[in-house]
């Protein structure tokens, strides 16, 4: 199995590359970086390719038909999709609901989307900040391992995905909430049993214990 899944990962590097070369469309995956995070992802390696896919596609429909009518942020994961940042009014928010929806691959939509008008460079810029700290937090913890949870925050608000158990969706709400900044915080999980996750931790050779260590920063 973890043969396997080398041998995809070095697949998806190589076709990143090709697209990039060739310029058609971004690149989705590439450098050892995203190697690593594959290595370790709980998803299958065609799974995580296929939400850098989808989140690309998405973004890019529901920009060339909105335009300006929305500012969506487009998060997927294990092919659930995650959209947050502001629209126009209800008929705005519902159609780039049904766009991203209609993305191949596509099996669920969570429209977070608000009605208020467009962010402030600052308040993305906060919101980045917040998401950092919370990932930083994340670092410290030996129940949990940082590459099983997303985070992405919108207008102090915190939504977390990822394949996890039940006790590790529960510490990272914890994390999230008790860090400073954060209003509220929004569980996106997609929750498994503990065998499930041994299961998939060792397809792909990760574990629970995250191999940096980095103090906490002030929250």
């Amino acid at each position: 199995m973890k043969n396997l899944r080398t041998a995809l990962i070095g697949s998806a590097l190589a076709l990143g590359t090709l697209f990039a070369v060739q310029g058609c469309i971004p690149v989705i995956v590439g450098g050892t970086g995203v190697a690593v995070a594959m290595a370790t992802d709980r998803r299958t390696s065609g799974t995580y390719v296929d939400d850098e896919s989808i989140e690309w596609k998405a973004s890019n429909r529901i920009s060339e038909k909105l335009k300006d009518n929305v500012h969506a942020n487009v998060t997927s994961f294990n092919r659930k999709v995650l959209l947050t940042g502001e629209a126009f009014n209800e008929t705005s928010r519902d159609e780039a609901g049904r766009i991203a929806a209609g993305v191949e691959n596509v099996k669920e939509v969570v429209n977070e989307l608000r009605i208020a008008p467009t962010s402030s460079l600052s308040a993305r810029n906060n919101d980045a900040y917040i998401s950092s700290k919370i990932k930083t937090r994340f670092l410290d913890r030996t129940d949990f391992h940082v590459q099983h949870v997303k985070v992405v925050t919108e207008a102090q608000t915190v939504y977390l995905l990822g394949l996890v158990t039940r006790k590790e969706a529960d510490a990272a709400t914890q994390i999230a909430r008790t860090t400073q900044g954060v209003n509220k915080v929004v569980r996106v999980f997609e929750l498994i049993s503990d065998e499930d996750a041994a299961r998939l931790d060792s397809a792909t050779g990760g574990s629970n214990e995250n191999p940096v260590k980095s103090p906490n920063p002030r929250s």
